[in-house]
């Protein structure tokens, strides 16, 4: 292992009575204020930044506005000691062999392939599982500035065809294409206004997706999404010959997926009405369509739960569902018996399902024990099997596959391990490794443990704690947490994450409510009227980080992102005297105009309506935006965004950069980072991922004394 020149000076560690450093603020830009003022429920709500909510693309003054933030935080962040030795040591750190989970369709393997530092991953193909990896798709030809993403993939049911969404500039919209596997060639079939899609094969004639209509000229990043539908796309044909086969214009705010079983029997079409997981599902018989068309039949009416398609053999289908189950539970439904009724196989355990796939004759069920995996066994009338062995506390993904065949592969990271690929025969429970990772740095001198704190109201939340293994006294430290949308946090790695615990600092991930770690009940704890809990369970993990003697009293820096960025939000206005330091990461701010771009109106289901008086009324009393207290020394705060964030518009973050540099916050800076051709964080290249984190480190480090030069 080859250490830095700037972590071998830094010897043990840090001492722990170092003082946090001066962070005094530039001299911020001129923003315009504007005259808005609205009577919502009889109180008057001034919005003087609301011309920062048109879009940069389009509008001057914005575009200017954002010009000028940008040469202040820049020449800022020039200045900070720590910046260059965390952008070097980040970018060796991302530099290793990265793989997904293999696909297999036919005698063909799919994976992706990232070299260490390519902006992109290609995506290669293997001819048998010895064959030699043959390069399909190079996105990182797409575009100059790498900022063109390959994003989800699927290989026809023989492998001999390969459907792929195309994400440009980190935007939600996808261009779906095709590609002939044999000779590379990509084919003329061409989709447009594909969003929130899945990829589903019918046979190899052709494939279902989900679109919505083309939005007015102009509006594409900030229109509000309603009307989706599922259309069938025949190969070789235009996008306007596509057949419509399920959409529900009497209720235009309905979503809609379309997946197909293994076997080609059955199209499941999923409808939601927000971000929760409550559903509808219909099934389309694909072996009578040539009689009865697209015909959907009803199979679960209501969106009253959660019900997740494992697969499907002949008339059998499986699924994961919540009802009855707050836990999840697998049940399985036989189509082709008139009448009849679900069928338990895995009933509702202490530990919430994760995920569950068929494999050969077992269904393979990931679990979540306290916020890390666990992988278990069961044959397809639910009596257990043999586990699977994982490699600690950590995370698993995969475990992809289809009835019949007992091959599958899966996926093991933790904080201080970048993933590896295993084989698993599912038949023998014989695992081997498909790839594993050569590291820049020990695994073994980084600690990984998890620990717990009572809540403000006695809750019982979990905390993971990284770090290296000679670090043992109060040490700055970076707490992140998410608390929302039933998300759950599961230990992953991150080489900024790693770059700053190597520096001598502690990383903490809290598993704080709203989340989905202990299924339905931790959700429904953390939102909606409840989502002040969100605040203090991460006020709380704060306050015994300090309290147990291991971040610093003076050295506590917060992140969060998107959701997390409304986390980080809040409690610096609840407790500014708590941090030393925050993040908010493409965050939701405004939470009285949430709803009015684009995918906005779906996360209702976790805030409420601003528009209805009792939503309103927790709502303005957590807003990030509207809960600033002037004259009050806050932390140093570095908000971060990007043009072309569809998801999360950056008016948010506009307005909030512009309400906090106006509020006389004390000395520490409110400063904003805009970056350009990125989104919400999907399909970033890596060489703006390690530019923006070096970013965000060095002003941490500088905020908590990290002493990283």
């Amino acid at each position: 292992m080859r250490l830095l020149p700037f972590l071998a000076a830094l010897g043990a560690a840090l001492s722990s009575s170092a003082q946090a450093q001066d962070m005094t603020a530039p001299a911020y830009p001129e923003t315009r204020r504007g005259e808005v003022v609205e009577m919502l429920f009889g109180e008057p709500i001034a919005d003087p930044y609301r011309w920062l909510e048109n879009d940069v693309r389009t509008d001057p003054e914005v575009a200017d506005w954002v010009a000028r933030q940008n040469a202040v935080t820049d020449a800022y962040l020039a200045t900070l000691p720590a910046r260059e030795g965390f952008r070097q040591r980040i970018g060796e750190l991302f530099d290793f062999e990265r793989f997904s989970v293999p696909v297999k369709r036919g005698t063909r393997y799919f994976y992706t392939r990232n070299a260490g530092l390519q902006n992109q991953s290609p995506l290669y193909v293997r001819e048998g599982l010895d064959g030699a990896p043959r390069v399909l798709l190079d996105p990182n030809a797409w575009a100059a500035d790498g900022a063109t993403a390959l994003d989800s993939w699927l290989p026809s049911p023989d492998g001999s065809k390969l459907l792929y969404s195309v994400q440009d500039g980190g935007s939600d919209w996808r261009i779906l294409r095709v590609l002939d596997v044999a000779s590379g060639d990509v084919l003329a079939d061409e989709i447009r206004w594909a969003k929130f899609t899945s990829l589903a094969w019918v046979g190899e004639e052709g494939f279902l997706y989900s679109r919505f209509p083309e939005p007015a000229e102009g509006e594409d990043f900030q229109a509000l999404n309603y009307d989706q539908a599922i259309y069938f796309h025949k190969l070789g044909t235009p996008q306007s010959a596509d057949e419509r086969v399920f959409a529900t214009p009497e209720h235009r705010e309905r979503n809609h997926t379309a997946s197909v079983t293994h076997d080609g029997r059955w199209a499941l079409v999923t409808s939601s009405i927000g971000t929760d997981a409550r559903y509808e599902v219909r099934v389309i018989d694909l072996a009578a369509r040539t009689v009865h068309g697209w015909q959907a039949r009803e199979l679960v009416t209501g969106f009253e739960n959660a019900w997740s398609l494992i697969d499907g053999a002949g008339g059998m289908l499986w699924f994961a569902t919540n009802k009855d189950a707050p836990r999840y539970k697998v049940v399985s439904i036989d189509l082709d018996r008139p009448g009849a009724n679900w069928q338990p196989i895995v009933p509702d355990q202490e530990q919430p399902i994760a995920g569950a796939s068929i494999v050969g004759d077992r269904l393979i069920v990931a679990y979540l024990k306290d916020a890390s995996a666990l992988a278990r066994t069961f044959d397809l009338a639910g009596r257990e099997q043999a586990p699977i062995p994982l490699a600690g506390i950590g995370s698993v993904g995969g475990f992809t596959g289809e009835p019949g065949d007992p091959e599958t592969f899966y996926s093991f990271t933790s904080f201080n391990r970048p993933a590896t690929v295993y084989r698993l025969n599912v038949a023998t429970g014989e695992t081997t490794v498909f790839a594993e990772p050569s590291l820049r740095f020990d695994p073994e001198t980084i600690a990984v443990e998890q620990r717990f704190f009572a809540s403000k109201d006695g809750t019982r939340v979990p905390l993971f704690i990284v770090r290296r293994k000679d670090v043992t006294g109060p040490a700055p430290t970076l707490l992140y947490g998410y608390g929302g949308f039933d998300v759950s946090l599961t230990p992953s790695f991150s080489a900024s994450r790693l770059a700053w615990v190597e520096a001598g600092g502690v990383f903490a991930l809290a598993n704080i409510r709203g989340g989905g770690e202990y299924g339905k009940a931790w959700h429904d704890g953390g939102r909606l009227a409840n989502k002040q809990n969100v605040f203090d369970d991460f006020i709380a993990a704060g306050e015994f980080l300090k309290a147990q003697g291991i971040a610093r009293a003076d050295g506590l820096a917060i992140q969060g992102g998107s959701n997390g960025g409304l986390l980080v939000g809040a409690v610096a206005n609840q407790r500014p005297d708590l941090f030393a330091a925050g993040n908010a990461q493409v965050g939701v701010i405004d939470m009285l105009r949430f709803d009015r771009w684009t995918a906005g109106r779906y996360w209702v289901d976790d805030y409420g309506y601003p528009d209805r008086e009792a939503d309103f009324k927790v709502l303005r009393a957590y807003s990030p935006l509207h809960n600033i207290r002037p004259g009050t020394p806050y932390p140093a705060l570095l908000v971060t965004t990007a043009d072309t964030d569809d998801r999360v518009v950056p008016g948010h973050s506009f307005k909030y950069a512009a309400a906090l540099q106006a509020a006389n916050l004390g000395p520490n800076p409110q400063l904003i980072r805009i970056e350009t051709r990125a989104g919400h964080g999907s399909g970033k290249p890596t060489d703006k991922a390690i530019e923006e984190a070096a970013d965000i480190l060095a002003f941490l480090a500088k905020a908590t004394g990290l002493n990283a030069q």
